[in-house]
């Protein structure tokens, strides 16, 4: 049985602004288009494995929910798999369509820090986000989607690696 951390990642147009190298003396300017459109990346992460499984959707809800624990399921291939994540409305919500080949369990509230998932969002906000100009959202998309295309088992591996999980 395999063990994945599941979690969604807001990203968007809002800009995602942070320290970088200039020259002393000087102000650097970040060009940046604010924006209030947003998408979101729903992924699950095995950090014993590496193995991940991502899909971009537009909204937080139980509909989309249902959506990604479709694919997720078929991409599990018959293996039997817990999930483990947060309590959000949507995934404890009576209407889930859970595959009995999947077993959810919830972390407890207000506790994102003990989500590996979380540090897979601040990796992708840093590299294809912080001080970058999108034109718009497709742009935001394909960036976010090129930074998640490079991650390889090993790097998911060492970047999800918690001390509370047992490898």
């Amino acid at each position: 049985m395999v063990v994945f951390f599941f979690d969604e990642g807001r990203f968007g147009q809002k800009p995602v602004l942070g320290r970088h190298w200039a020259r002393k003396d000087t102000s650097p300017v970040v060009r940046v288009r604010p924006g209030y459109e947003n998408f979101y990346v729903y992924s699950a992460v095995c950090p014993t494995t590496g193995e991940d499984f991502s899909l971009f959707l537009p909204w937080v809800n139980t509909t989309m929910m249902n959506l990604f624990l479709e694919h997720f399921q078929e991409a599990l291939s018959g293996r039997t798999c817990l999930m483990v994540m947060d309590q959000a409305g949507w995934h404890v919500s009576g209407n889930l369509n859970i595959a009995s080949n999947v077993e959810l369990i919830f972390l407890p509230p207000y506790s994102p820090e003990i989500n590996p998932v979380e540090r897979l969002w601040q990796w992708l906000k840093r590299h294809s986000l912080r001080n970058r100009f999108h034109d718009n959202l497709e742009s935001v998309m394909e960036a976010v989607q090129a930074c998640i295309q490079q991650t390889t088992a090993p790097f998911l591996r060492e970047l999800c690696r918690c001390q509370y999980i047992a490898l």
